[in-house]
């Protein structure tokens, strides 16, 4: 509300209103996987006392290998409450009456929406700085993934729009195929990498069930699939053999790849990692120089 407040109590615009912060949290809980990798990267890990269970998913969560020793909570506001937290910054999708209930028993909520383009990523870190207390640091980390970002634009800037291949990410579950369409986390990264989201140009929104037509009218030249790799080996296999998908550009070339799911599908900064990745698929010899590395922490 004003950014020229650097002491306590502040006050910021979140998603749910306005709230107001009594003084520096100490004792954080975000419940929110994408929420956790950016609040990681930007505290002291003892402030966060508490994290979701898919936050410890390696599979799926860039901060794994140091939160395997925090305590696990859900979203329910009595679990919450009983790890006393100063503070809880989560998602746009938290149940808005249990932020009513946290709101009672004085524990501010606010929600943020974590973006998939990069200004909006370097936005939501010095957003999440300040509401910690940690402008400096929110700084660095914020000019360390605007770095990234721009060292991607400079390659795929270079590349002639006619040139530019059309992208569908997918995954597989219970036999149904999703695409990832407009507004979509692999959507974003498909742009950054300098793709063209076919499943965006066909219409699609966010992640809907797909099915063969599906893939054969938006005729990608490379797909990706979002998966681990035992079952996206499964579903690489399962486009290649059907005859279908023959006449499809990215199944005739076998320009089919699997990608790692906590680069492509969790939502934070941690998706340069995604975008550095299709670089190197869609433009292998201008991203050649590329070297995808972890980010610093505090």
């Amino acid at each position: 509300v004003d950014s020229s407040n650097n002491g306590w109590p502040r006050t910021v615009n979140g998603y749910n209103g306005q709230i107001r912060i009594e003084e520096k949290p100490q004792r954080i809980i975000t419940a929110s996987i994408g929420h956790d990798e950016v609040t990681y990267s930007l505290v002291p890990f003892e402030r966060i006392i508490a994290v979701g269970a898919v936050s410890k998913d390696h599979i799926y969560s860039n901060v794994s290998d140091i939160v395997q020793n925090v305590t696990v909570i859900s979203r329910e506001p009595e679990i919450l409450i009983a790890e006393n937290p100063d503070i809880i910054v989560t998602s746009i999708y938290f149940d808005a009456k249990q932020i009513g209930v946290l709101g009672e028993l004085g524990i501010p909520v606010v929600q943020t929406e974590l973006m998939s383009d990069p200004e909006g990523q370097v936005q939501n870190i010095l957003l999440m700085g300040y509401i910690y207390g940690e402008e400096r640091r929110a700084e660095q980390l914020a000019n360390e993934v605007r770095s990234r970002y721009d060292e991607l634009e400079k390659i795929v800037s270079a590349v002639p729009d006619a040139k530019r291949p059309l992208v569908l990410a997918i995954a597989s579950f219970s036999n149904q195929f999703y695409g990832a369409g407009k507004g979509s986390t692999e959507g974003g990264i498909i742009e950054v990498a300098g793709g063209v989201n076919t499943a965006t140009l066909a219409g699609l929104n966010g992640n809907p069930a797909i099915g063969l037509e599906g893939i054969i009218s938006m005729m990608p030249d490379v797909i990706v699939i979002t998966q681990p790799a035992e079952s996206g080996d499964i579903v690489r296999d399962e486009l290649l053999s059907n005859a279908a998908l023959s006449k499809v550009p990215a199944v005739a070339n076998g320009n089919i790849h699997i990608v790692e799911p906590k680069h492509f599908t969790t939502l934070s900064f941690w998706n340069v990692l995604g975008a550095e990745r299709l670089c190197t698929i869609l433009w292998p010899n201008e991203c050649n120089g590329i070297k995808s590395r972890p980010f610093s922490r505090p």
